[in-house]
């Protein structure tokens, strides 16, 4: 199983980003999957979850209106569409599939995992 993230960058506060994460070696269209961030000494923390099919999906209250999660199940790849970008945003972005729906916005709830993509948001 391998989820490989990429999209991460160096952004202007205000400005967007788009995180990419393709999936191998699961049976992607069957998963929930998320993404969440870590910030340097900090816990890791849920920011968004799409269900299978992408009808469903969740935001933390942190980043509700300005980020939307989304998913092609052709490609085996979910997306995170970053807008608004705030300095505190800055974090390490790792997606991760899920057997669970509803989503858990613990860690916990999450089986495989990506190698994470770097967000650093200047002010």
């Amino acid at each position: 199983v391998q989820l490989q993230a990429s999209g991460g960058g160096l952004v202007q506060a205000g400005g967007s980003l788009r995180l990419s994460c393709a999936a191998s070696g699961i049976s992607f269209r069957v998963y929930t999957m998320g993404w969440f961030r870590q910030a340097p000494g900090k816990e890791r923390e849920f920011v968004a979850a799409i269900n299978w099919n992408g009808g469903n999906t969740y935001y933390s209250d942190a980043v509700k209106g300005r980020f939307t999660i989304s998913r092609d199940n052709n490609k085996n790849t979910v997306y995170l569409h970053m807008n608004s970008l705030k300095p505190e945003d800055t974090a390490v972005y790792y997606c991760a599939s899920s057997p669970n729906t509803p989503p858990r916005v613990e860690p916990s709830g999450y089986d495989y995992w990506g190698q994470g993509t770097q967000v650093t948001v200047s002010s």
